[in-house]
């Protein structure tokens, strides 16, 4: 079956950076769209980033992380990243990647088919 498998996490201290991988199997990667989301505990799931397929990548952000993190993609490896810049506490989550077979990028975790199984960032002040 379908497998994502995320690394790269860490315990790091504010200002620092993290890029997190996410690795994808048994799916024809170059042609869903990625996504990361993080949970904080006691916390929703929340939308971080994604990258299209189509059109050269779009990626779209969210608010929170606009200027700090930059998602990519490297379709001949399956592999998604996630590159975190300036983090900050409130950063600290467990980040999934999820993979979803739209046509373009979404904000909601029911619009993605597939998850991985998390990786945990905690950051320090």
């Amino acid at each position: 079956q379908v497998q994502l498998v995320e690394s790269g996490g860490g315990s790091v201290q504010a200002g620092d950076s993290l890029r997190l991988s996410c690795g994808a199997s048994r799916l024809p990667f170059s042609y869903y769209v990625m996504g990361w989301f993080r949970q904080a505990p006691g916390k929703e799931r929340e939308f971080v980033a994604d990258i299209s397929w189509r059109g050269g990548g779009g990626t779209n952000y969210a608010d929170s992380v606009k200027g700090r993190f930059a998602i990519s993609r490297d379709n001949a490896k399956n592999t998604v990243y996630l590159q975190m810049n300036s983090l900050k506490p409130e950063d600290t989550a467990v980040y999934y990647c999820a993979a979803s077979a739209r046509s373009s990028g979404s904000y909601y975790s029911r619009d993605y088919d597939y998850w991985g199984q998390g990786t945990q960032v905690t950051v320090s002040s």
